[in-house]
């Protein structure tokens, strides 16, 4: 294990720089990741409308919408029932695609129509039937584009019996025609589906509840047929090979893995990744199978029922074990694992409770946040734990309640009490009082304390000719912990500075190196940048170090500064 703080963080900067060609400085390399919400207290155009503003205060990303079109008669027709003989018109969608569009929905960046596989009573070999199936995927996709939505969210499950559209036994003619024969016609009707979805919106994002993940093990075969062809979803894959087929390279396909309903650990995620990304490849033609690699996502289901079910109760097969913690914080460690996994997108599902307001009278009056408590925070903080941080760490500001872990993190003082009860007091030439310094042993520069280079003329942490070096401290800290940590930084002339947190065993041994937490401020150089990061202590530790770290420096006018460094409990 290194010794010295510095160097691990110094060999990864010369590697960084070599292998990542220079970008314009407001290019931003990463894709983020997104949750959608989903079920039944879905919303229509009318109720979105109605409280876009206060759903948005929700943590999620974007929502599945289902709307409802009307004709002259005012008979209703539900956007979700795609798969009928019956004719639309667009016309009947246009009072929905104006409430749609007089949201603001600024939080909400990517949000889906659904439509579904359901009557599903249209038979393949149906050349007039599919003609209407076709048309209403267009109307669909035309809707989501004026609606400026990201695409459609595509339900496959049959939900009118005895009808199911991918199932063999339940065709029609299945007398007639082999499970050979169907499958070519259900690509056939992939393949008009997704010119019609294409010509309309041809960046669509087509994000399904599942696609080949649901019949995945039909995979590891020579021939996967004799498999596909008794399952509920067995003329599946032949319709998504279909939209390969016909997909221009600017759609985007998610399949959501609906099997992940009762993972519960990172290693089920990682494998149906994998599972999704590879195996299930073998079930699209050899032709589509580079499409299928550069345009299928992974993305995971998050069934909120399951962490809030009682075992031994009429719902106890959907029941996610708190693994000898609260259920609520199983969620959020499956959520974040899920969407380290996942390629963009993680849906959450629920059904006994709701987000928003809801005519569902399956659908108890009760909130998510008040039948499981905590869950809103869990989510918020699973979607993105820095933006959760940054807003924590204010609102503790405001109520005067924010107590930083570190000693003199924000270098204003010249004398403090330490943790063990001595008090410390600073000595001129030597790095802020509560803080360490050190330096390579060919690094000869200065770290000190500087007392009014900070912002708002509070003190700062200074280096000076340092090629490697840090101003360090550590503090007590267990497994499964969280904390949030940030530093500001300045520089002058050359050089480069940044922040690491570290870990120590109890004994104080370094450990769990590839835990790390590495935080680089962005440009300018020149002006105060703040970095925030967020981490989780690993198992095995005992001591968080936050290292503030220094490089490059050669010569005395090469400076940096920190100042405002902090730790903060995340409860």
């Amino acid at each position: 294990m290194n010794t010295r703080p510095w160097l691990t963080c110094r060999c990864s900067l010369v590697l960084f720089a070599m292998a990542v060609p220079v970008r314009a400085q407001t290019q931003d390399a990463r894709r983020p990741k997104k949750l959608i919400a989903t079920g039944w207290d879905h919303v229509d155009s009318e109720r979105l409308l109605a409280h876009h503003v206060e759903m948005q205060k929700r943590p999620f990303d974007g929502v599945v919408v289902q709307i409802v079109g009307r004709s002259e008669g005012k008979r209703r027709w539900p956007m979700r029932r795609t798969f009928s003989a019956e004719a639309w018109q667009k016309e009947w969608f246009e009072p929905c695609v104006r409430n749609l569009r007089a949201c603001k929905l600024t939080r909400f960046t990517d949000n889906f129509l659904q439509v579904g596989a359901n009557p599903g009573d249209v038979d393949f070999f149906d050349d007039a039937g599919w003609g209407q199936i076709v048309d209403h995927w267009r109307i669909a996709a035309n809707t989501a584009k004026r609606a400026g939505f990201k695409g459609l969210l595509f339900d496959p499950e049959p939900y009118t019996p005895p009808h199911a559209q991918f199932k063999y036994a339940a065709q029609p003619q299945r007398e007639k025609h082999t499970f050979d024969e169907y499958c070519a016609q259900a690509r056939r009707r992939g393949r008009e589906v997704m010119k019609a979805v294409a010509d309309e919106c041809p960046d669509v994002t087509l994000f399904c509840y599942f696609m080949n993940s649901v019949v995945s093990r039909a995979t590891g075969r020579a021939d996967p047929r004799p498999a596909l062809k008794p399952m509920g979803y067995g003329l599946l894959p032949a319709f998504l090979d279909g939209w390969l087929d016909a997909a221009p390279p600017t759609v985007t396909f998610v399949d959501g893995c609906e099997s992940a309903y009762l993972y519960n650990s990172v290693r089920q995620y990682i494998e149906a990744a994998l599972r999704i990304k590879g195996a299930c490849q073998e079930l699209v033609s050899p032709a589509n199978r580079a499409t299928y690699r550069a345009q299928v996502q992974v993305s995971f289901g998050v069934y909120l029922d399951a962490c809030w079910n009682p075992k031994d109760s009429q719902w106890g097969r959907w029941y996610v074990d708190g693994l000898g913690g609260p259920r609520v914080e199983r969620l959020r460690a499956n959520v974040q694992t899920a969407l380290r996994a996942a390629d963009q997108y993680v849906w959450v599902y629920g059904e006994k409770f709701r987000w928003w307001p809801t005519p569902n009278g399956r659908v108890r009056p009760q909130s998510w946040p008040e039948a499981l408590p905590g869950c809103g925070k869990v989510l918020a903080y699973a979607r993105d734990p820095v933006e959760y941080a940054r807003a924590l760490i204010a609102r503790r500001a405001a109520a005067g309640t924010l107590q930083n872990l570190l000693t003199n993190g924000d270098f204003a003082y010249g004398k403090v009490e330490l943790p063990d009860g001595r008090v410390s007091a600073w000595k001129p030439g030597r790095p802020p009082v509560g803080w360490s310094g050190w330096q390579d042993e060919k690094s000869k520069g200065a770290l000190i304390w500087d007392r009014k280079a900070g912002p708002a003329g509070k003190g700062a942490a200074k280096a000076a000719k340092v090629a490697s070096g840090c101003f360090l401290q550590g503090l007590p800290a267990k497994p499964g912990e969280h904390y949030a940590v940030r530093a500001k930084r300045r520089l002058e002339g050359r050089g480069e500075a940044w922040l690491r947190v570290r870990w120590q065993t109890a004994e104080g041994k370094w450990t769990a190196e590839g835990k790390d937490l590495v935080l680089h401020a962005p440009a300018p150089r020149e002006k105060w940048q703040e970095v925030v990061g967020v981490v989780e202590v690993p198992e095995g530790v005992g001591r968080l170090l936050v290292l503030l770290l220094v490089g490059d420096q050669p010569t005395d006018g090469d400076l940096a500064w920190f100042a405002d460094a902090g730790v903060y409990r995340i409860e």
